[in-house]
């Protein structure tokens, strides 16, 4: 290893590191498809093809890690190379405690790769103990009872965290923070240490300290609705962990003694490796805690997609080229300039007479096709299919099933189905909270199942598909289902308004009240009523909604609609009181003539409409907008959107048109503006603000 190490640095001075990104690119496809196979893999009679197809990976991680001087990376897939080959040739059986093994090897190279990304930052990681049960395993032995893990405790234990909040252009913004820990009183307690102001705007940092029984996740969920993630570091309290080492975004700023009070730690001994690795940027590969993970006895997991989707290809394809996200956002960037330009000459040639200008008229209508081609061809760059998202679901199933004491199987469906990158990384953690609570509040435990008429075996099926203009994700179990009277009882107890005359889609929606929970217990897994208030908000917030079905004894399904892009989206432009505003089409329901006569009033403000016998809220924009009245006759046209299943009425003086719009964020130009939730830019060179329907509904309900 070392000799390998120096001889690539002696030869003429060449340098590895510009390889590094593709190889921890690479290592990250190689330990999904590593999981993946052996998650999917049949003990009894494993399949030779899979079998290779995980020794392969291993080996292809290894040499990588051998070339680059990762000794630890190295002897671990070394061990497990070992291990494989004997299984391969059929030498050994594979069994549930031998695959549990191999995850956490797997868990563990997550890790160490993660480290070395990082630029070997911390302490190695001990894998001393995992190394010497392969070679156990490997022998043909049994592990003792002594290797097998502990059962974990029956609840969680409170935990002291660090909360880093920055860098910040205003330290007061971090005051947000305090707000769900009021509200939700099951999350724990959350206090102010210290802040460092900065030298220059944007360099602000607040420092908290967090009591919570709440997993890391579940408070970066919290969290990343009022600061983005980049700007969230959470960490053990120094105090709490002796040798919690200074993050060096705030090891840099003067005066800002975050750990003045703890003694340097030592520093670890490591193994000299000629190339040190630098800090890679782009996509990384997640550290992953590395218990032990449970052995699956009775309780299992049987992962079944109706469809068998081709698990990635470990190394550079000659049929792909691999560009940074950052490039594909530049394109697309440039194409959505690109269209606004198009669309102001379209607008220009439209007074040109026809017959003398007949050639270029000819050639903007080929431009403007032409666009409208490069522009899809460009969205579909970004395009990622679900896959992506339902692959990771298996393992984290696997486990909780274990830990749940549940049987459970995941049957998937439209894996192929594709949405837009920016979308997949933020809809990832609303998806693992609906699916943590199938497994966990949905279905019952496998004797009750029995007493219920029920397999023993519960089953959650994630599904997507396209619909219209969106994209439609399904997460239905066939477990025990809603209980109105337990939902109602607990709503009344923290005096939320309710009624036995509501709806079961009223009652439904209290759960997604801040802090609800109708669980009896507090546990590791669910019960602080955190979830699925973060779930509602977050898909808000991506211009989406969530509907909540469910048949007692049966079962329950929530289903998740988004658009299948931010970039750039089919609008309807509207005006009023002289200015432009652009619905998004796939929330409108209608438009209709209006006759004042249809509009009543209710109490002394509200306002509602009479649209076939049906009485929808009102809300007008030349009055939300506070639009100066310039005599113009009073709004007569009516634009019915729909916004969580609610339809609302929205007062507008004329329909302007439909076409396409390239999305500008405003928040990041500008400030959050009440009822908006982007700008575009019109072919006249105008701006004209994106209305938020989500806000618009609930300020007419208001």
């Amino acid at each position: 290893m070392g000799d390998m190490s120096q001889s690539s640095g002696l030869g003429g001075g060449f340098d590895l590191s510009q390889f590094y990104s593709v190889f921890f690119e690479e290592a990250g496809e190689n330990l999904a498809n590593f999981e993946g196979l052996l998650l999917n893999v049949d003990c009894a009679e494993p399949d030779d093809e899979d079998l290779n197809a995980i020794f392969r990976a291993a080996h292809s991680i290894k040499g990588g890690s051998a070339t680059f001087g990762f000794s630890d990376v190295t002897e671990l897939t070394h061990e497990l190379e070992t291990l494989l080959d004997r299984v391969r040739k059929h030498e050994l059986m594979l069994d549930s405690v031998m695959v549990d093994t191999l995850l956490e090897a797997g868990d563990v190279l997550k890790s160490q790769l993660a480290r070395h990304q990082a630029g070997a930052a911390g302490a190695p990681i001990d894998d001393a103990d995992l190394k010497r049960r392969l070679r156990v395993l490997a022998a043909g032995e049994k592990l003792d009872a002594s290797d097998l893990p502990a059962p974990a405790p029956a609840g969680p234990s409170v935990r002291v965290v660090e909360l880093i909040a920055g860098p910040l252009a205003d330290v007061s913004i971090a005051d947000n923070l305090l707000e769900p820990f009021a509200e939700i009183p099951q999350l724990g307690t959350i206090k102010k240490a210290d802040f460092a102001a900065g030298s220059a705007p944007g360099e602000g940092y607040v420092r908290f300290r967090i009591e919570t029984l709440s997993p890391d996740d579940e408070l970066l969920d919290l969290c990343n609705f009022y600061l983005s993630r980049d700007q969230l570091k959470f960490g053990p309290w120094p105090e709490a962990a002796a040798a919690a080492p200074a993050p060096a975004a705030l090891a840099d700023i003067p005066g800002f003694g975050l750990f003045d009070d703890e003694p340097a730690p030592a520093a670890a001994s490591q193994p000299a490796v000629t190339v040190a690795p630098p800090v890679v940027s782009g996509p990384a590969i997640e550290p992953v805690a590395a218990p032990r993970a449970p052995a699956v006895t009775d309780t299992q997991l049987i992962a079944k997609p109706r469809e068998k989707v081709a698990a990635p290809a470990a190394g550079l394809d000659s049929q792909t080229l691999r560009v940074s996200v950052e490039k594909v956002d530049q394109l697309i960037n440039l194409v959505g300039e690109l269209v606004i330009t198009q669309a102001m000459l379209s607008q220009k040639v439209r007074e040109l007479d026809p017959v003398q200008h007949q050639n270029v008229l000819g050639g903007v209508t080929d431009l403007e096709r032409n666009t409208r081609h490069l522009q899809d061809a460009v969205m579909s760059i970004r395009m990622i299919p679900m896959a992506f998202v339902f692959n990771r679901f298996p393992r984290m199933i696997r486990d909780l099933a274990a830990k749940l004491g549940k049987k459970v199987e995941l049957v998937t469906s439209g894996e192929a189905t594709e949405l837009d990158k920016g979308l997949i990384e933020k809809i990832i953690d609303p998806l693992t909270h609906l699916v943590r609570n199938s497994v966990d509040h949905g279905l019952e435990m496998p004797e009750g199942r029995k007493l219920a008429g029920k397999p023993e075996t519960g089953v959650v099926t994630l599904s997507a598909f396209h619909q219209g203009g969106s994209i439609v994700i399904e997460v239905r179990d066939d477990g025990q289902g809603l209980r109105r009277d337990k939902i109602l009882s607990k709503a009344a107890e923290r005096g939320l308004p309710v009624h036995d005359g509501m709806t079961d889609q009223e009652v439904w929606q209290l759960i997604f009240a801040p802090g609800f929970s109708t669980a009896d217990q507090i546990t590791d897994v669910s019960g602080r009523g955190v979830g699925m208030d973060v779930v509602k908000k977050n898909i808000a917030a991506l211009n989406g909604s969530v509907e909540l079905d469910s048949t007692p004894g049966k079962g329950s399904k929530v289903i998740v609609r988004l658009p299948l892009t931010l970039a750039i989206m089919d609008g309807m432009s509207v005006a009023a009181g002289g200015e432009i505003y652009i619905f998004p089409l796939a929330s409108v329901v209608e438009s209709l003539q209006l006759s004042h006569d249809q509009i009543k009033s209710i109490a002394s403000s509200g306002r509602v409409v009479d649209v076939r016998n049906e009485y929808l809220p009102v809300v007008s924009l030349r009055e939300l907008f506070e639009i100066p009245d310039d005599g113009a006759p009073p709004e007569s046209i009516m634009v019915v959107i729909e916004s969580d299943g609610v339809r609302t009425a929205v007062l507008v003086d004329e329909l302007v048109g439909q076409h396409q719009v390239v999305v500008k964020n405003l928040e990041a130009n500008y400030r959050k503006v009440r009822g908006v939730s982007g700008a575009t830019i019109l072919g006249d060179g105008r701006v004209a603000l994106i209305l938020d329907v989500t806000a618009l509904a609930k300020q007419a309900r208001h």
